[in-house]
């Protein structure tokens, strides 16, 4: 199995990841269409160099790969993906070969969190856009994608981890909730600059409290990304 994660920055998506890899049968793979988004946009993220040449830069070089052999030959394959890199013009057909889950967050979380790691983000950093588009992409080609809410993650870790599991078809695995401090091994080079809570983590944060207050560019931006959290929301498991 072939599981590409859909997520937006700042939502869970690396403790998701280091979850899965801390499964023996599981071989992960970290944002390898960051590289070829930050080409293809321009865009200035921090350490941009280090990633432009630790990635391939041509999607079809990354596609290639998450379609390819699974690393250290595991049964299987998660791919942690960020939507706001299927920016217009991104190949987006091959998701139809393998299993999309749409993890999602509540775009006032978002916008708080990311607002304090990067100046000025827009509606196009953040990915909700890009996940209803894929998701609905998926719906319309026969698919039924999941959808699971970081909030109710964190809420019940071992309770939501095992509804994944059963709505993928894969048996649980306790090793899920639970992984060494410091990293993954399969880390991009940009973990430095944005993994730091969970470099010290070794498993999922507590429950969270109630939304932030925003300021007033981060409530516009909560506003303009409702509707995609909305529609993709009322499908989640």
């Amino acid at each position: 199995m072939r599981i590409a994660m859909w997520s937006g920055p700042r939502n869970l998506s690396t403790a998701m990841m280091y979850s899965f890899g801390a499964r023996s049968d599981f071989a992960v793979v970290d944002e390898p269409f960051y590289a070829a988004y930050l080409a293809k946009t321009g865009l200035d993220h921090p350490m941009r160099d280090d990633i432009l040449t630790s990635q391939p830069t041509d999607p079809a070089k990354v596609i290639d790969g998450i379609l390819g052999s699974v690393p250290d030959q595991k049964p299987h394959f998660y791919q942690k993906h960020m939507s706001q890199h299927m920016t217009p013009g991104m190949p987006r057909d091959w998701i139809t070969e393998v299993t999309n889950v749409f993890l999602i967050r509540h775009p006032a979380r978002v916008a708080a969190s990311f607002s304090a790691k990067y100046d000025n983000p827009t509606l196009s950093d953040i990915g909700f856009v890009q996940q209803a588009e894929l998701f609905d992409q998926l719906t319309e080609a026969g698919a039924s994608p999941i959808v699971i809410d970081s909030h109710d993650i964190r809420d019940n870790p071992e309770g939501m981890l095992k509804r994944l599991c059963e709505a993928l078809g894969l048996p649980w695995d306790s090793a899920m909730l639970h992984w060494p401090a410091g990293g993954h091994a399969q880390d991009g080079v940009w973990a430095a600059h944005w993994y730091g809570a969970v470099h010290r983590s070794t498993g999922f944060a507590a429950p969270e409290g109630d939304l932030p207050l925003l300021e007033t560019d981060q409530q516009v931006l909560c506003n303009a990304a409702m509707p995609a959290y909305d529609h993709l929301k009322r499908h989640k498991i």
